[in-house]
């Protein structure tokens, strides 16, 4: 079934041009003719108030530059943003950090790797002296071949779901839970920690704006975006949303 975007046509060609840039998402075809359809509304709104510009991008860029504009925050805005975050703000923070990783795979059922995982866990709270002994017996990670020692981890250094666990966590301690991120179930043990240091509110204040001003753009232009689609005349897709590639 065509897709057809207020009276046009999107053909095999323009899906030939889109499809490579979206590899990387679930559906790659579904998440190409999503971008194209956007792009689409974009231009024909574009072209309906006078826009132009060399080429699609440009004429994309100057549209958005008219239709969606929003504030600069405010010093206060920038300060309780400061306040609420401060690990975001602060530097030299540092973690000394073990693990075992229980790696997830297609031909392991979960629950069966959760419940040897937990006994793992519950030996070495008896017994944590044994953590690098059972890290070179079970982790799926190549630091098991040095008892699951990561090293000093910095903010960033890991995915957020390791690295809340591992900077909130009480030093020289092993996490009585197991930690799920994308890898698989960890089992962390705790070294040292460094502090680090705040930085002050002036040193980031630009900067915190900066990211405050781009959010509250990217979310303005996925709301243009909706409403764009919704004027739009749209047969042979059903988007899942507005998000889009062509809007960071």
């Amino acid at each position: 079934m065509p897709v057809i975007v207020n009276g046009v046509e999107l053909n095999d060609a323009d899906m030939e041009r889109e499809l490579p840039d979206h590899q990387d998402a679930a559906d790659p075809v579904q998440s190409a003719m999503t971008a194209l359809v956007l792009r689409r509304v974009l231009l024909d709104k574009a072209n309906e108030l006078g826009l132009f510009g060399d080429g699609d991008d440009e004429i994309i860029d100057a549209l958005l530059a008219q239709e969606v504009v929003v504030p600069t925050p405010g010093r206060d805005e920038c300060l309780r943003q400061y306040q609420a975050h401060p690990s975001r703000f602060t530097v030299g923070e540092l973690v000394e950090a073990n693990h075992i990783l229980f790696q997830v795979t297609p031909t392991l059922e979960l629950e069966s790797l959760r419940k040897h995982a937990e006994i793992v866990l519950a030996d070495l709270l008896a017994e944590p002296q044994r953590f690098a002994e059972l890290a070179k017996m079970n982790s799926n990670c190549p630091s098991s071949e040095v008892g699951g020692n990561l090293g000093q981890l910095a903010r960033g250094a890991t995915v957020p779901e390791f690295e809340k666990i591992v900077f909130s966590a009480e030093p020289n301690s092993i996490y009585p839970r197991l930690v799920e991120t994308r890898f698989g179930l960890h089992i962390i043990q705790l070294g040292r920690k460094a502090e680090g240091r705040l930085l002050p509110f002036e040193e980031v204040e630009a900067d915190i704006a900066a990211a405050m001003q781009s959010a509250s753009h990217s979310h303005a232009v996925r709301q243009y975006l909706q409403l764009l689609v919704g004027q739009a005349s749209i047969s042979g897709i059903e988007l899942p949303g507005a998000d889009s590639p062509l809007v960071q």
